[in-house]
C-alpha cells in the first residue's frame, strides 16, 4: 500500500521537513501545503527536480489550501501528518506569546486533516508545542496515542550538541535526555547523560552542567535572537522527520516526545515530554525510566505548569 505523509506549512520548517522526508526514500508521496498561493507547488517542483541528483523516487506534491478547507483533498489518506503551521517567534517573544493566534490556525488544520485522513498519526510542531498538541487532539478527536508533539527530540539534540562542543568530543559519543515541557519547565536529565558511557557528572562540574542545562532550556530563543527574523528549522525539521520515519517504519524506536501521560511517574491526564515507543499506531507506550527524585519532582512541576494551559486551549 502506498505510503503518504503530509507536511502542513511550507515555511522554512515545513519545507525542510518535507525535503528530509522525501530524501529518506521510504514514502511514495510527500504532500506540502500552505495558504500562500503557489508557494507549496513551486517548492514541490523545485524539490522534485532534485530527485535524480540525490537519488530518491519519492514524489513531492504541493497544495495551496484555505482555512475553509479547499485544497486538502490532495492530503487525503495520509499515514502521517506533520503540522508546522503557525507564526514563528520573534526576538523577545516566548513560545506562549503565540498561543492565541496559533490556536486558531492549528484547530482549523487539525479539523481538515481529520476529515481527509481519519486514520493518520499527527505530529505537532507548532508553538506553544505542548498546548498545540493537546489542541490538535481535541480538534481531531483522534485517540490520544495518534497525536504527539515534537519537543524532546529537538531539546535533547541541542543538549547533546552543547555537551559535545563543551568537551570537544564527537556528538556520537554523547547521550543526553530532556523531558518535561518545550519551554520554561523543560527538564534536562543529567542523570541519564553520558560521554562514551561515562557519567556526565564525571566529566563536568555541577556548575558547568547547570550552564549547559540553562542553555538547552533557552536553545530556541538563542537561535531566534541571532536570526532576528524567523526561528530554528534545521534541527527541528530533523527531529520531526525522524519521528515520522519511526511511525511509517513501525520501528518501535524509543524517543523523547510530547505524549499523553496516564499514570507514568505519578502523572496523569496531560500531554508532556516523556520517552515513548513509536510505531504505526503513533505512541505504542510511554516508557517510564529511572530518574532521580529531583528530576521526577521537576517533571511533575512541568506537568502542572502545562496542564492549566492545555485546559485553556479547549476554548480557543
Amino acid at each position: 500500500m502506498a505510503k503518504k505523509v503530509t507536511v502542513v506549512g511550507a515555511g522554512f520548517y515545513g519545507s525542510t521537513t518535507a525535503l528530509r522526508l522525501a530524501e529518506y526514500n521510504i514514502f511514495d508521496e510527500v504532500v506540502l501545503t500552505d495558504i500562500v498561493e503557489g508557494k507549496p507547488e513551486g517548492l514541490a517542483l523545485d524539490m522534485n527536480q532534485s530527485r535524480s541528483i540525490e537519488g530518491f523516487e519519492t514524489r513531492i506534491t504541493g497544495a495551496t489550501t484555505t482555512a475553509e478547507g479547499a485544497g486538502y483533498d490532495k492530503t487525503a489518506n495520509s499515514d502521517v501528518v506533520v503540522i508546522t503551521a503557525g507564526l514563528p517567534r520573534k526576538p523577545g517573544m516566548s513560545r506562549m506569546d503565540l498561543i492565541g493566534v496559533n490556536a486558531g490556525i492549528v484547530r482549523g488544520v487539525a479539523e481538515n486533516i481529520a476529515k481527509h485522513s481519519p486514520n493518520a498519526v499527527i505530529i505537532v510542531v507548532s508553538n506553544p508545542l505542548d498546548e498545540m498538541t493537546a489542541l490538535a487532539q481535541i480538534a481531531t478527536n483522534f485517540p490520544k496515542n495518534r497525536v504527539m508533539g515534537q519537543a524532546g527530540m529537538l531539546d535533547t539534540a541541542r543538549f547533546t550538541n552543547f555537551v559535545a562542543e563543551k568537551l570537544g568530543v564527537p556528538v556520537a559519543s554523547v547521550k543526553t535526555l530532556t523531558l518535561g515541557s518545550h519551554g520554561d519547565t523543560m527538564v534536562p536529565v543529567p542523570s541519564r547523560c553520558t560521554v562514551n558511557g561515562v557519567a556526565l557528572s564525571e566529566k563536568l562540574s555541577q556548575a558547568e552542567i547547570d550552564e549547559l542545562v540553562d542553555r538547552t532550556r533557552n536553545g530556541g530563543a538563542e537561535v531566534v535572537a541571532l536570526l532576528k527574523t524567523g526561528s530554528a528549522y534545521y534541527a527541528p525539521s530533523a527531529a520531526a522527520a525522524r519521528m515520522a520515519k519511526a511511525v511509517i517504519e513501525d520501528s518501535g524506536e524509543v524517543m523523547p516526545v510530547c505524549a499523553w501521560v496516564d499514570g507514568e511517574y505519578g502523572i496523569s491526564g496531560v500531554y508532556l515530554g516523556v520517552e515513548a515507543e513509536i510505531g504505526k499506531v503513533g505512541i505504542r507506550k510511554v516508557v517510564e525510566s529511572a530518574l532521580t527524585d529531583s528530576e521526577v519532582a521537576s517533571l511533575k512541576e512541568a506537568a502542572e505548569a502545562v496542564r492549566a494551559k492545555q485546559a485553556d486551549v479547549q476554548t480557543l
